[in-house]
């Protein structure tokens, strides 16, 4: 017989916030959706989180888990559903100096990693908003402003804490729990709820920080020069891409990011990048690797960003990709449209060495639409892209389904994603369903 939200498992007391608390209004949201959820959790511990399943189970609510809710999807919300709120979850422990190794729970935000970890003169590549939280990149992927010289997130994961939907706490590593510890590092949001992650990081205090500001052509030629160069750039050297159109002009704002505090390194790495186009501005600095993901970007969510994103990514940026990225871009209703470059680390490991086979493409483009007609603008902006697309990345995307999935797991990759959550998750639980 189903228990009511009146009564709830001793751990949580205190822990359950409802509509009628005054902490609702600000729990009940996620940075892209408003939720209106029968309850919101809040565990301190994995034991508290198994305590939240089992109520789900009792009360038979949907779940959505969350770690910091910057999540494009809207996942981490639902209405009349339970949202596990892994917040309290935030410790970051240095584990072994010598190894680099690091403990990091799933509720921490990237800016409070990022400044505990510059006290030991380290850090991890990982989201590039310091308010986007540690769980939901550690289990999808991890495309940060050190991701060519660092690699993906999930890439430097060494173990994951996880409470299975049946309640049991896990460590999986290569040793024990090997499925696990695939399936979580890229597919881990239908296997089980991380609550901590062991991470190698790397040796890192400041980096190179340059912004250009360039013109780009009607056929795209500025962006195939630039992933022309990103694909013959040192590993130090990452970018992003923002398109930007004005009347009849589209501009490039390229962030470029050089892992190294070395004036004349920096200098040597980004200058390539000022002979794809014509500039428009230009600046370069030393900054602290803190400064990109700053204590500044924390804000509480409230679905202030409403949106309709998807993405694709590319091996080659060919002429037609090129020319169909500026045509979003500039159309009569555009898209907003970001390009991040890959390669480097990030081809590192096996196609087949964790649920994240996308191991030779070399640019992830995201496109992203606002009300009040995203969805028909964004459909229209993507389907000439689409064709183009070698795969898909599953944090950047709004409205996951069946194509998506398969997308983002093609082939064996899915078949063994689609296998691993049968067996962690035989009911269903944390299987993803409509969006909120």
């Amino acid at each position: 017989m189903n228990r009511t939200l009146s009564t709830v498992p001793t751990e949580l007391a205190g822990k359950v916030v409802t509509p009628d608390d005054r902490r609702y209004r600000l729990l009940r949201s996620t940075y892209t959706t408003i939720g209106r959820p029968a309850a919101v959790v809040l565990p301190e511990s994995a034991d508290d989180v198994a305590a939240a399943l089992r109520l789900a189970r009792d009360t038979g609510l949907r779940v959505a888990v969350r770690s910091g809710g910057h999540g494009l999807s809207g996942r981490g919300t639902n209405h009349g559903g339970l949202v596990i709120d892994l917040t309290a979850l935030h410790r970051v422990d240095v584990l072994d100096r010598g190894s680099r190794l690091v403990r990091v729970e799933a509720g921490a935000r990237w800016a409070h990693v990022a400044q505990a970890l510059a006290r030991h003169g380290l850090a991890i590549s990982s989201g590039d908003h310091g308010n986007v939280g540690v769980g939901g990149i550690a289990t999808g992927g991890g495309i940060g402003w050190l991701v060519r010289q660092y690699g993906l997130t999930i890439d430097r994961i060494r173990a994951v804490e996880v409470v299975l939907p049946d309640g049991t706490a896990v460590r999986a590593d290569a040793d024990v729990e090997p499925d696990l510890l695939w399936v979580m590092r890229g597919a881990g949001a239908g296997a089980g709820i991380a609550v901590a992650f062991e991470i190698e990081a790397m040796e890192l205090r400041d980096v190179g920080y340059a912004q250009l500001v360039m013109a780009v052509d009607p056929t795209g030629e500025t962006l195939r020069r630039w992933a022309d160069t990103m694909a013959h750039a040192p590993r130090e050297l990452s970018t992003a891409v923002m398109l930007s159109t004005q009347g009849a002009t589209t501009a490039a704002v390229i962030t470029a990011v050089v892992a190294s505090d070395s004036p004349s390194v920096i200098r040597r790495t980004v200058e390539p990048l000022l002979g794809i186009g014509d500039v428009m501005a230009q600046q370069a600095h030393v900054v602290p690797y803190t400064e990109l993901v700053p204590m500044l970007h924390l804000h509480a969510n409230s679905g202030q960003m409403r949106s309709s994103t998807t993405n694709g990514l590319f091996t080659d940026m060919t002429p037609d990709a090129a020319r169909a990225l500026v045509a979003a871009s500039a159309a009569p209703a555009p898209v907003l449209v970001q390009l991040r470059s890959l390669g480097g680390a990030t081809h590192d490991p096996s196609p087949s060495a964790m649920a994240f086979p996308h191991r030779h493409q070399n640019t992830l483009v995201v496109a992203s639409a606002f009300p009040p007609d995203d969805h028909p603008t964004l459909a229209a902006a993507w389907t000439p892209i689409a064709p183009l697309t070698d795969g898909a990345y599953v944090n950047f995307e709004s409205d996951p389904d069946e194509v998506t999935f398969a997308r983002a797991y093609p082939g064996p990759t899915g078949t063994r994603v689609a296998e691993l959550w049968e067996r962690y998750d035989p009911d269903g639980v944390l299987r993803p369903g409509p969006r909120a």
